[in-house]
């Protein structure tokens, strides 16, 4: 069992930037892909970024790519999402997963944390 807790969410204005957390324990955490995914009131959970266990190779939404930077710290067992100019539309639930490939698909992924909220105000 891995066990995911993300943090730094919150209420930001258009343009601003926020860095989101995701702490890991239980099993070893160098072993998964992490990826974040987000979901606003009314859509279905989307794919925003994923992060290969080796830290190396990223894969992101179009929706994001150049705003968004996700990074991991295999020392620390934490996993970043930097998003930077965000819009309203960014507005979303934003939740971390782990699993053994990088993906893009929410199945892929074995473990999620609760997730943390961030809003964007225009």
């Amino acid at each position: 069992q891995v066990q995911l807790v993300e943090s730094g969410g919150g209420l930001v204005q258009a343009g601003g930037s926020l860095r989101l957390s995701c702490a890991a324990s239980g099993r070893t955490f160098s072993n998964y892909a992490v990826g974040w995914f987000r979901q606003a009131p009314g859509k279905d959970r989307e794919f925003v970024a994923t992060v290969h266990w080796s830290g190396r190779s990223t894969n992101y939404a179009d929706s994001v790519k150049g705003r968004f930077t996700i990074s991991r710290d295999n020392t620390r067992n934490t996993a970043y999402l930097q998003m930077n100019s965000l819009k309203p539309e960014d507005t979303a639930i934003y939740y971390c997963a782990a699993g053994y490939n990088v993906a893009t698909r929410r199945d892929a992924y074995n473990y999620w944390g609760q997730g943390t909220q961030v809003t964007v105000s225009s």
